[in-house]
């Protein structure tokens, strides 16, 4: 009896620890993240530094030029309190302005948990490093869009 006991729990379901994050860095010691929104993508590259940002090589206040944006795009950085800490080149391609600032926000979180692991917790915490799936639904044959249909007429 004692040794169908102990078989039994030697097949009890092993808890999988929580996977442990480790600093990824290249070669010239940046951490590199790709994110993306709607059909915007932004591959972006951290470095520690004095806080720029660059977009396409123009500084993001000048590539950015909506108050709103420049704060979705700087929202990473101050949730994770590296303020001034860290120099971002990223390059953005595809979609809207809008759709780059959520991809260029997206790549930034994703770059400093690379750079620096321990600072997952508050980004997860504030959705930074969801990817917003929302994309353009497809127009339909038959409509008008996707969903509009051409007017009714009786006559």
């Amino acid at each position: 009896m004692a040794a169908d006991l102990q078989s039994l729990q030697d097949l009890a379901p092993q808890v999988a620890e929580a996977p442990v994050h480790v600093q990824k860095l290249d070669a010239q010691g940046r951490a590199y993240a790709t994110g993306k929104r709607k059909n915007a993508v932004a591959r972006v590259w951290v470095t520690r530094g004095a806080g720029k940002i660059f977009v396409n090589d123009k500084e993001f206040t000048e590539y950015f030029a909506r108050p709103v944006l420049q704060m979705i795009v700087q929202q990473p950085i101050i949730a994770s309190n590296r303020n001034g800490q860290y120099d971002v080149r990223a390059t953005v391609s595809g979609g809207g302005l809008s759709g780059q600032a959520g991809a260029l926000r997206h790549g930034i979180s994703k770059a400093l948990t690379y750079y620096e692991p321990e600072l997952r917790p508050p980004l997860k915490k504030g959705g930074f490093l969801t990817r917003d799936s929302r994309v353009v639904e497809r127009k339909k044959y038959g409509r008008k869009k996707a969903r509009r249909s051409f007017q009714f007429s009786k006559r």
